[in-house]
């Protein structure tokens, strides 16, 4: 797996997943707010499986 996802994407991803993950936890939102554990792992593993499929990549190049 290369990785897809870049540092502000990720630094988005893994914010939003633990921000759905507390307002789920704290009964703020219903049980749905658990999907926030799908962004906050992409996030944390650096690699989006959608990504892959479309052919986004949002990794600044290395050279």
């Amino acid at each position: 797996m290369t990785k897809n996802v870049g540092t502000i994407d990720r630094t988005i991803r893994i914010i939003v997943g633990l921000a759905l993950i507390a307002a789920a936890a704290s009964g703020t939102v219903g049980l749905w707010g658990y999907v926030g554990v799908v962004p906050l792992l992409t996030g944390l593993m650096g690699w989006c499986p959608p990504y892959k499929l479309l052919g986004f990549n949002t990794c600044s190049m290395k050279k």
